[in-house]
This record gives structure tokens, C-alpha cells and sequence, in this order.
């Protein structure tokens, strides 16, 4: 594979001044190119070495272009920077410094503070309603909303994994300059912003690539989404690395969330992706960078990423909380408590053993610190996967709950909500799409086909039942009501995410750098303790019991931090030393140095 040089070519169109725009495309399967501008003007491309097509031309911001691949095929710019309408519309030359940033100074905040809000931008209406919620969230004690992908995607609906220009904000949700004045006010708040992005396949309606360009791609290398990107490309790391660095610097985003990494089929991209993104980004900000990854490459998060999304401890929490022991939660279902002692100590719960498929799965991760994992009780997979997208609030009782979201919210991973926890809200989080056609078709049939595991949607009747992905309904279902945040905002759940995150902000997050896990002990089953030494040497306990029996313990009662049983802190002196844990219940305790040296 070449090295990136000075020389490479970059993707799109980019603005040299006022009046005239350079147009690069890298079409190595086309005879020509003519890049065909608003009110018929064409102009054609010249052809360069390896298969790139270029031009400069007189062409100011907001004009609209489209490139004519052949004279026979006209198609947007698989770089565009902004949609005329969707997909298939023209693409719009951008200016990049139009937007008059405000909070010029900001750099962020450091990882240890994360607490990260997970949100549908379209959910939410658009970036400009996601704007009208940033003053609750940072004074909930959020401190980083984290946007699911906003890139240019088939139709108005969509959880945006369908997306297929990755440069384009959505222009259902706003314009550019929209969602730069969403992160300009989110950094006004003292909040990080982070963004989804999806490199690991194009979705299916929209993508013109496998026309002009068949080397973005390798048929000898499947995913569940088609033929994999061809990363060994220096033309396909580049159109993905200047993505991400777009995103970073000429949007100003905190952060990036990476979606899926375990289809991207080249193991050197990935590294040099963190490598250059944090030198482009420059030392004096903070950026974070996730990654989801189903292969549990622990080894990756010594290579340039914060942290990964724990799907292990979810699921050993939601196993506990539910009773659910299908599909999804197969690999869970079997010694659930030993699973979730397991994550609290070392991070992974699969670490290279096998699976109910007999796949061997991850990599050592105990050596690794605490914070390089992302825990949450819901996310947008979490709840919108499942048939009817039920809330955990719809799933098991308010004790159990509140005991988890103790857990959550004050153990040393990182912790991250989805939209509506913080009130218990009731709406469904549905998967939805706007597609058309046979299409339509078959979205509709896959979705209702991927259920026939479960027991409840063993036969076609019940599956029919099913919300339809693209019915406007099943879209409007899932918005948050905020009408009824409303009657709940000064509720017990709403106190209850403020007075914990106060908590963390105050006596988690300046010891957070440095915490070690000291290890986690079953108790019985559903019941145990972890415990942590932070990096000042403290310890960190928690004693969660999610059963319905009490269980005997010795409690640490002088240095009671919180009990999710009670409305305030400390507790009362009858409980804290009564040597027994009540049920659905967690406790935590915080001590000092030199007492815990002497009760180790």
C-alpha cells in the first residue's frame, strides 16, 4: 500500500477562493468525466494518473453540480459536502469558513469526564432541535452528546447506518451551517459533541461507486452488507481519514464513534486512522475516539482510541435485569453474575473463549484501565433491535432499575445514556427507514425474518405484527414525548441521574485517572461486590443485588457514598449495619487511603 505523500490526491469539491472551486474525482473505470454545473454549463474533467479526473473552474459557493460519468450517467459527488435534496440530488459547493465560529477558545474536555448522551438528530427535530436540549443535558451533569450518523442517507428517516455520502450532513436535519451552530452552542454549554460515522459499508440505495469506481471495493472479502471496502487503497483511506479529519477540524466535532470496526477487513487502517487523527488534531485539544467491535480487539485500545462500546457488560446487566435469554443473549444466559464480576474486574467478558457457535471471541483486556470502556444499560442497538423496541422501564421493575443506573453512573467505566432514560421515558425506540419500492420490500421481510429466533415471533402471524421500518408511524413512535418529560422533570428519575452525576462529578471523576480494578466477587446468584482502587488511593465499592432476596454481606458503612434503595444519602444506621444487602439494591462506598490499606 503507498504512503499518503504531499501529492495525494483529495476527494470533492474544494473552494480555492471566492470564485473558483477545484473538482477531483477518482474514477479509474470511467472513459470520461465532465463535471456538469447548475444551468447547463459542463465542463469537462482531465484525466490524470491513476484514474483521477480533475478541474478548476469559476464556481462560487452554493452552486449546484453533479459529475456525468461516461456522458451517460449523471451522479452526485461521492465526497459531497452538502445535498441539493437527498441521494441522488445534486451536490452543493460548500465554503467551509462561511460559519462564524463563536466559542473560538474551546479544547474540550478530558476523557475522565466523559458521561456521553446518546441521540437521533432526527428523533430530536433536526439540529436545530437538538439545540433546545443542550442547556437540561449539561445541567443534568452530561457532559458530551453523541450524535448517531448524520451522513447523507436515502429518504427523511433513517438511523443513518444507510448512509451513502459521507462528507453530506443529512438535509432533512438542517444545513451545514445549521449543524455547526448545534456544536458552536453544545461547546457554549461546556459540552462535547461526538458523531457516529459509519466506514465499514455504503448502504444499499444511493451509491454509485461500483459504476466508475469497482477498486473502493474487494470481491474476495464479504460483509453482511455486500463486498468490502477495499482499505488496501491509498485513494480509499484517503476519502475515509479526510472524512474523519473533516469532521474533527472544519466542524469542530469532540470526537468520533466509530460503527462496526470488525467489518473493516484491513487491521493497519484503523491504526493509521487514530495515528493521524490525533496528529492533525494537535495535542492541546481533547478529541475522543470510540470504537464498536464485536471482535473485542483489546489491543486496539492501546493503539490511539479512548474506549470501546462494552456490548459484554450490557448484556450480562440486561440478562440480569430481564430474565431474557435468547438470540442476542445466548452467550449471557448461562452464570449471568459471574459474567458481570467478570466485566467490572477485567473489561471483556469474552476474552478468546468460545461462543454458543463455538467462534472464539476477544482478546485479554485486565490489564487495561477502567475508563477504556463505554458502559450503558440502553443504546440505539439495545432497544431498537428488539421487535418492538421496549425501554428497560417496560422491562423490569423501578428497585432493579434504579440499582443498575447506581452501577452505570458511578463505576469507574465510562458511562453513556440514551435518549429518554434520564425520565424513564415509555416511547419505543423503533428501527425505521424511508425506502421505496422493492427496496421497501425487502427492508420490511429482512427485519420481520431477523425475529424468527425468538419465541414470541415464531409463527408469520405474530411477525406480521412487527412495526413496518418504513411506515411514517413506526418513525413518529419513536420520538421522545417531551410533553411528558414535562410532568416528569422534577421526578424521582430525573433526581435521580442529577444527584448521581453530581456524585461522579465530585468524588468519581478526580480519581479517575489511574483506577484499577481490584477485582469482583459473587455474592450469590444475581449479587456481588467490585471493588477499585483510584488513583489516589481510595477504593471504590459497589455492592449491587438485582434478586428479590436479601443477601448477607459485610457492609462498609462508614464511607457509604450512596444507596439506590433510599432518596438521600447517607443512609440510616440501621440499614448501613445490618451486614445484609437488601434486594434490588446498590450500594456504594467510597474509602479513604489509609483506611483501606487497613482493611484490604
Amino acid at each position: 500500500m503507498p504512503s499518503r505523500t504531499t501529492e495525494t490526491w483529495s476527494h470533492g469539491a474544494t473552494k480555492l477562493d471566492s470564485e473558483f472551486t477545484r473538482f477531483n474525482l477518482w474514477a479509474p473505470d470511467a472513459f470520461s468525466v465532465s463535471v456538469d454545473l447548475e444551468g447547463g454549463e459542463s465542463v469537462a474533467m482531465l484525466p490524470q494518473a491513476d484514474g483521477w479526473f480533475t478541474v478548476q473552474t469559476p464556481c462560487p459557493a452554493g452552486t449546484a453540480y453533479q459529475f456525468n460519468i461516461d456522458g451517460e450517467l449523471k451522479v452526485p459527488d461521492p465526497a459531497s459536502r452538502a445535498q441539493q435534496s437527498d441521494v441522488h440530488s445534486p451536490s452543493i459547493v460548500v465554503d467551509p469558513l462561511a460559519y462564524a465560529w463563536q466559542n473560538t477558545a474551546w479544547q474540550g474536555r478530558p476523557w475522565s469526564q466523559a458521561v456521553i448522551y446518546e441521540l437521533h438528530v432526527g428523533a430530536l427535530g433536526g439540529y436545530a432541535g437538538v439545540e433546545d436540549h443542550l442547556a437540561r443535558l449539561a445541567a443534568l451533569g452530561v457532559t458530551a452528546i453523541e450524535l448517531m450518523p448524520i451522513a447523507e442517507f436515502p429518504g427523511s428517516r433513517n438511523w443513518g447506518y444507510d448512509g451513502v455520502l459521507p462528507y453530506a450532513p443529512e438535509a432533512s436535519y438542517g444545513t451545514p451551517e445549521q449543524l455547526k451552530h448545534l456544536i458552536d452552542c453544545a461547546h457554549g454549554h461546556g459540552l462535547m459533541v461526538i458523531l457516529d460515522v459509519v466506514y465499514n459499508h455504503f448502504g444499499p440505495d444511493g451509491n454509485y461507486l461500483g459504476r466508475y469506481a469497482k477498486g473502493f471495493f474487494r470481491h474476495d472479502k464479504t460483509t453482511p452488507w455486500g463486498d468490502a471496502i477495499d482499505f488496501r487503497r491509498r485513494e480509499v483511506r484517503d476519502f475515509f481519514i479526510d472524512n474523519a479529519l473533516m469532521w474533527l477540524l472544519e466542524y469542530r466535532f469532540d470526537g468520533l464513534r466509530f460503527d462496526a470496526v470488525h467489518a473493516i477487513q484491513d487491521p493497519t487502517f484503523l491504526q493509521e486512522m487514530g495515528a493521524t487523527l490525533r496528529a492533525q488534531a494537535g495535542s492541546e485539544r481533547h478529541i475522543w475516539l470510540m470504537l464498536e467491535n464485536e471482535h473485542n480487539q483489546a489491543h486496539l485500545l492501546e493503539e490511539g482510541y479512548d474506549a470501546q462500546w462494552n456490548d459484554d457488560g450490557h448484556n450480562a446487566l440486561h440478562v440480569l435485569l430481564t430474565d431474557e435469554s435468547e438470540a442476542y443473549y445466548a452467550d449471557f444466559c448461562d452464570q449471568p453474575t459471574e459474567k458481570l464480576a467478570r466485566c467490572l474486574s477485567q473489561g471483556f467478558i469474552y476474552q478468546g473463549e468460545t461462543n454458543h457457535k463455538g467462534e472464539a471471541r476477544g482478546e485479554p483486556s485486565g490489564h487495561l484501565p477502567p475508563s477504556a470502556f463505554v458502559l450503558f444499560l440502553q443504546n440505539h442497538d439495545q432497544i431498537g433491535n428488539r421487535a418492538m423496541g421496549e425501554r428497560l422501564s417496560q422491562l423490569c421493575g423501578e428497585p432493579a432499575l434504579r440499582a443498575a443506573t447506581t452501577l452505570l453512573l458511578l463505576c469507574p467505566m465510562i458511562p453513556m445514556l440514551f435518549m429518554g432514560d434520564e425520565w424513564a421515558a415509555d416511547e419505543p425506540f423503533l428501527f425505521f427507514t424511508d425506502h421505496h419500492g422493492e427496496l421497501a420490500e425487502a427492508v420490511r421481510k429482512g427485519r420481520r425474518a431477523e425475529f424468527a429466533a425468538f419465541s414470541a415471533f415464531a409463527d408469520e402471524k405474530t411477525r406480521a405484527q412487527i412495526p413496518d421500518p418504513n411506515e411514517h408511524s413506526t418513525f413518529e413512535a419513536s420520538q421522545p414525548d417531551f410533553a411528558e418529560f414535562q410532568y416528569r422533570q422534577d421526578g424521582p428519575w430525573v433526581q435521580l441521574y442529577r444527584h448521581l452525576l453530581a456524585l461522579r462529578r465530585d468524588e468519581i471523576v478526580p480519581r479517575l485517572d489511574g483506577a484499577q480494578a481490584l477485582g469482583a466477587q459473587v455474592l450469590a446468584p444475581k449479587a456481588l461486590t467490585a471493588r477499585w482502587r483510584m488513583g489516589d488511593g481510595h477504593v471504590l465499592r459497589i455492592d449491587l443485588n438485582l434478586s428479590e432476596s436479601s443477601v448477607p454481606v459485610h457492609l462498609n458503612a462508614d464511607h457509604l457514598l450512596f444507596d439506590s434503595s433510599q432518596s438521600a444519602c447517607p443512609v440510616t444506621p440501621t440499614l448501613a449495619r445490618s451486614n445484609s444487602l437488601p434486594a434490588y439494591t446498590a450500594l456504594v462506598s467510597l474509602t479513604p487511603p489509609d483506611v483501606a490499606e487497613t482493611t484490604a
